[in-house]
């Protein structure tokens, strides 16, 4: 049954890496609420201007003006010092982990006990946390509960692994009311190329400007559990609503796409008559990744709205209108 719901009027909230992907998102959502200041922390290592240059325009939103560094501990304090509600967003994306572990525990477990020490500090209502269903790796039973076992094998889903237990045991210790949110493939306008198994959506399109034919890995069999990412967004607002605490949920549609399926997809969105391309395996981290969504629906209230056919032409519609966007992007990938 779901929880009660908490009153978010006249809050201030900080959003850590809320100029990123998702992060930009979560703002926008947030920003159709009646909360008094939305505070973007953000380094913008990955996120941009041009992600939050909407946003902006509301005056109750603004990016914290002496930093946006989670390491730098001082200037953390101050931007959470205030603050009711606190979203963290930022780490180092898995790829960008696996070649440097280091730097992954750094950003990702250090930076998050940063912000884990100043919100149970600053007595802050709630953390909403951005995990990953990296943390369960290949999936042994499908759909995947939340109580699948960590199958993972990668330096970013042990990061996420960590961090998890870290908010449990602030909980616990210092009774900081938090909610962990793990993400299946989020996908959708503003996407960069660096995500590692929704990248593949970008790199098709590219291919298809070009006149040539979609590539698949394989013989396009691995699936996964697409959601759009203002549907990710908005769960991060039910979260922070929600009186459920010390818990991670699911944020996903459940429905399992391989990606031959999404390549066909793909293809009839956008017109395309070519031919698909197959090409052998290359190195990939996961192969069946799909998430059990009901418990997020039962404690959060948040269940996905936006199906994926329907998702993919939203993405096209903004890379369309974004081109120059998009091409600085795939430069930087």
């Amino acid at each position: 049954m779901q929880t009660p719901a908490r009153d978010i009027r006249g809050s201030r909230i900080l959003v850590i890496g809320g100029a990123g992907f998702i992060g930009s998102h979560v703002v926008d959502e947030l920003v159709k609420e009646d909360v008094a200041e939305i505070v973007i922390y953000d380094n913008f290592c990955r996120g941009t201007h041009d992600n939050i240059a909407h946003a902006l325009k509301d005056p109750r939103v603004k990016v914290f003006e002496l930093g946006g560094d989670m390491l730098q501990t001082d200037i953390l304090d101050q931007a959470v010092k205030g603050k009711d509600y606190v979203v963290h967003l930022a780490a180092l994306w898995l790829l960008h982990c696996y070649d440097y572990p280091r730097s992954a525990f750094h950003t990702n477990i250090e930076g998050t006990f940063n912000v884990l020490e100043a919100c149970a500090r600053h007595n802050v209502k709630k953390l909403v946390y951005s995990s990953s269903a990296s943390v369960y790796g290949d999936a042994l039973e499908l759909p995947m509960t939340e109580d699948h076992p960590y199958n993972n094998k990668t330096f970013y889903g042990a990061t996420k692994i960590a961090c998890e237990h870290m908010c449990r045991a602030y909980y616990h210790r210092y009774g900081l009311d938090y909610a962990g949110l793990r993400y299946m493939n989020v996908y959708g306008a503003r996407q960069d190329y660096k995500g590692t198994y929704i990248a593949v959506i970008m790199k098709m399109l590219d291919r298809l400007d070009q006149g040539l034919s979609p590539q698949v890995y394989g013989d396009g069999s691995q699936a996964y559990d697409f959601i759009y990412v203002s549907d990710v967004a908005r769960a991060n607002v039910c979260a922070m609503k929600a009186t459920a605490t010390d818990k991670n949920y699911n944020v996903g549609s459940g429905v399992q796409t391989s990606i031959l399926d999404l390549t066909k997809m793909i293809l009839k969105v956008t017109g395309s008559t070519q031919e698909i391309q197959y090409e052998p395996a290359g190195k990939t981290f996961v192969t069946n990744r799909i998430g059990d969504p009901r418990l997020a629906a039962e404690d959060l209230g948040f269940t996905y709205s936006i199906e994926l056919e329907e998702g993919l032409r939203k993405l096209i519609e903004w890379r369309s209108a974004h081109m120059e966007l998009v091409e600085q992007r795939r430069k930087k990938a």
